[in-house]
């Protein structure tokens, strides 16, 4: 491609949805400077993707966007559980949970919580503080062609107002451009998995009545399981915005066409339960359910992020959290590499450890669709039909056995059945309230810009050892006294015992990445500290 560069940036992005925009918060937050490029003219319409899990939002909180989100988020915030009916009318109801959090137990393992925040809500907050920060995100605005060699990425890009042709080069490319991304094709990536699962029509319709007749049942969705008009109910203002998805077969001839405003109107009729129910159509967009995984999530300095390299079925919401958990450990990793402070070794560590995760998470999608008798999906009996634990393990108990950390137990599976966060290297740091100059925090909230050393208040020799490796490697690293005593750099609450929950003594000390997943952790007393943290982080930094 002899294409004459009219722009030079370190990381070019394609696609401006929850994956990409993500992308630019995070890189933004971390002094990246970028372009991001969508095709669209503009932000989601259509209210979807709704369900941003406690991993995302510890990563917004972080981000310095939570308080943002939530209130964008504020008219579902009442809206808890999932309901499962024959209609809403008769008396065949079941609460297949009716709390997300029952008992308040979350707090014991995050600062954050969950968040109903439709993708048309989010998408804007993202926008607005992805510029803040000195974002450049062009809507409107095409990728037609890339080309890549040992040193970068050349792009040609199309104002699809103007028609204009410019021609970028950027030294890294991430591709969030959706599950038929034009830039794998181009890479020639396969995909492999279960395949389509179903399909769905989404409907957005006006109805007032409808209110009365859900009542008081605030739920998040409602699974309608009528034998002859099923579907999935799902509020927007809980007044007279609605969204309901209509089971598509399209291997039996179906077509968009076949979806008019009035046979949408006497489904959702039938399904609700309620037939003189007013019902006014404001939209339609069809969807498919499909578990599938890429075969590589990289080639050269291309990335893959999100639905480009991951599909899979929508219950649990696992798919947007997934790609922008996805966004945030490709971010730090470019960060690193583009600032020196890393070899380019570092970027492999990507599909090392985000690929099996996927795997895992999109099996765990498929089988709670099963479990829910998510309408229009009819499971082939198999291993993966089986019951798998809930919700936690998936969103934040994941763990990395491979990558970028040193010390990872290979055996241990992806996705636990149950919750462990005890400072194992490849798991999420614990959360620990903790205290400094005075202000409550978090030790999740110190973990974005650099790797952070935890240390007992009384052992200054990690301290010493911290302040010549990163002289001598110029790795940044912030190192942390923890403890009760005088001296502390963060004040303990209630007596907690930060090294035994970190699963360390107060001789050790733990290395956390700056995506908050422990690198490595000395259980006890070495020899000689700064020889072995100078290895830990030139294996975890690949840097000779």
């Amino acid at each position: 491609m002899n294409e004459k560069v009219d722009h030079h940036v370190p990381v070019l992005i394609v696609g401006g949805s929850l994956v990409g925009l993500s992308a630019s918060l995070f890189l933004g937050r971390l002094d990246v400077e970028h372009l991001l490029v969508e095709k669209h003219a503009d932000t989601s319409v259509h209210p979807r993707g709704r369900g941003n899990n406690v991993r995302t939002m510890e990563l917004f909180r972080t981000a310095g966007v939570e308080s943002q989100i939530r209130e964008a988020a504020s008219v579902l915030a009442d809206n808890h559980g999932i309901l499962q009916a024959v209609s809403l009318t008769g008396d065949d109801q079941e609460w297949l949970f009716k709390e997300i959090d029952p008992g308040g137990g979350l707090a014991r393992f995050s600062p954050a919580g969950w968040c109903l925040c439709s993708q048309n809500d989010l998408e804007p907050v993202l926008v607005r503080c992805a510029r803040d920060l000195g974002g450049d995100l062009r809507f409107s605005t095409e990728l037609v062609a890339f080309d890549q060699d040992a040193d970068g990425v050349t792009a040609v890009l199309k104002d699809r107002s103007s028609g204009e042709r410019s021609t970028v080069r950027a030294d890294y490319l991430i591709a969030a451009d959706g599950p038929r991304s034009p830039v794998r094709e181009r890479l020639g990536i396969g995909l492999s998995g279960a395949g389509d699962l179903f399909h769905n029509v989404s409907v957005t319709f006006r109805s007032r009545q409808l209110a009365d007749v859900v009542g008081d049942r605030r739920f998040i969705v409602c699974y309608l399981t009528g034998p002859d008009a099923d579907g999935a109910l799902l509020p927007v203002d809980n007044r007279e915005q609605w969204v309901f998805h209509l089971p598509w077969q399209p291997d039996r001839g179906e077509t968009l066409d076949d979806f008019t405003d009035a046979r949408c109107v006497a489904h959702i009729r039938r399904a609700t339960g309620a037939p003189d129910l007013d019902v006014e159509i404001t939209g339609k967009a069809p969807w498919h359910a499909a578990e599938r995984v890429a075969d590589r999530y990289a080639s050269g300095r291309v990335f893959l992020a999100g639905d480009s390299v991951h599909e899979m079925s929508p219950t649990g919401a696992f798919g947007s959290n997934t790609g922008i958990q996805d966004a945030h450990n490709l971010t730090w990793k470019l960060a690193a590499v583009l600032n020196g402070s890393a070899g380019a070794g570092l970027l492999e560590t990507y599909e090392a450890e985000r690929r099996p995760v996927a795997e895992a998470t999109s099996r765990r999608a498929s089988s709670r669709s099963a479990e829910h008798s998510h309408p229009g999906y009819a499971p082939v009996p198999g291993p993966a039909g089986g019951k798998q634990g809930g919700l936690l393990p998936v969103a934040l108990g994941y763990r990395y056995p491979r990558g970028a950390v040193v010390g990872a137990d290979p055996e241990q599976p992806v996705v636990p059945d149950g919750m462990r966060l005890a400072g194992d290297p490849g798991s999420r740091a614990p959360h620990l309230w903790v205290s400094r100059y005075g202000v409550r925090r978090s030790t999740l909230d110190l973990y974005e810009r650099s790797f952070v050393l935890l240390t007992d208040v009384g052992e200054e020799a990690w301290r010493s050892a911290a302040k010549r490796v990163t002289d001598r490697l110029s790795v940044p690293l912030d190192v942390y006294a923890v403890g009760t005593g005088a001296g502390a750099d963060l004040v303990t609450e209630g007596g907690t015992d930060w090294a035994e929950a970190h699963g360390t003594t107060a001789e050790g000390a733990v290395l956390v990445r700056p995506d908050g997943f422990v690198a490595w952790r000395a259980p006890a007393a070495v020899t000689d500290h700064e020889a072995e943290l100078a290895e830990v982080l030139g294996t975890l930094l690949s840097r000779p």
